[in-house]
């Protein structure tokens, strides 16, 4: 299986809405066309910031499709699923490779508290389902209560064909080295999840980051990677620290809200988060925001 094409910033594509939280898709035709002129090495579609777990399966086949259709294989186009129970996450995956998906992501079941062998099976068996597309684990203690352990990683990159990388958003350097280093020997992608450490985990042999700022701002995130593959390792490191302090500013909003604020203060017409969301309020957590994003000139007021 060639997953050559698997790496650099991919970008969890923020997903536009109308007043009846439909998809609007001449939106986000253009959002898809934003982050690839901004230099994304892809697109993931129904991330965490794409609102995923709000967004019923007929709109997310709707989505996917417009997305595909847009991207016109300039850059992969990848596929999240959530989903808890693994015959949805089977069904889903099924879905996404018929619709034209070069990869699945998935991330390991929210609210429940499974056994390592269980989860072994979850992601097996959502895996076996799509053979012949390659799968990326999903791993994301902050928001499901639980990491995934390296013990669950190795077993599942050696064991299981087309389990070909992950995304580790735990922010622990260790666990995401220990996640490369228990992986190197079969070529096993691991991607950054948090947009501040991205050049750490490059540093460590991660193979790119999945990143929430390619949304609103591409050109940043992607001079991290882009001056990192180039050799030029002090202009990569001063890339992270221009970036760092608009990305942290996000952290007073409420999840995950800010990525499309931010959006719409650079005019991209990013629209509203679904509800029980809402847009983050005038006050001090949006004025650092706007005051961030100046220092770094993405916005001039």
């Amino acid at each position: 299986m060639n997953t050559d094409f698997i790496k650099g910033v991919i970008v969890p594509i923020i997903t536009p809405i109308d007043e009846e939280e439909k998809i609007d898709e001449k939106r986000l035709r253009n959002q898809v066309d934003y982050v690839i002129d901004g230099g994304v090495s892809g697109i993931l579609d129904f991330g965490s910031n794409g609102e995923f777990y709000v967004v019923e399966e007929d709109e997310m086949e709707r989505g996917l499709k417009i997305m595909v259709s847009q991207a016109a294989d300039r850059v992969p186009v990848y596929f999240g699923i959530g989903a808890i129970g693994t015959k949805k996450g089977v069904r889903l995956a099924k879905m996404a490779a018929a619709n034209g998906a070069k990869g699945i992501s998935v991330l390991q079941p929210m609210f429940l508290k499974p056994t390592e062998n269980e989860l072994f099976l979850h992601f097996k068996t959502i895996a076996e389902a799509v053979a012949d597309t390659p799968v990326l684990l999903y791993n994301n203690p902050g928001r499901v209560g639980y990491t995934m352990s390296g013990n669950l990683v190795e077993r599942l990159a050696h064991e299981v064909e087309n389990i070909v990388g992950m995304k580790d958003t735990s922010g622990d350097m260790t666990q995401t080295e220990e996640f490369i280093r228990r992986t190197r020997d079969v070529n096993f992608k691991v991607f950054g999840g948090k947009d501040t450490l991205l050049y750490a985990s490059l540093c460590h042999g991660a193979v790119g980051g999945v990143c929430t700022a390619g949304n609103f701002m591409p050109e940043l995130i992607t001079d991290i990677y882009n001056k990192f593959t180039a050799g030029d390792i002090k202009g990569a490191l001063e890339a992270q620290f221009k970036l760092n302090p608009v990305r942290l500013s996000m952290d007073g909003a409420s999840f995950p809200v800010a990525a499309k604020d931010m959006a719409n203060l650079r005019g991209l017409d990013a629209g509203l988060p679904y509800r029980p969301n809402l847009p983050t309020p005038e006050g001090a957590v949006l004025d650092r925001i706007k005051a961030e994003m100046k220092n770094a000139g993405l916005i001039e007021s």
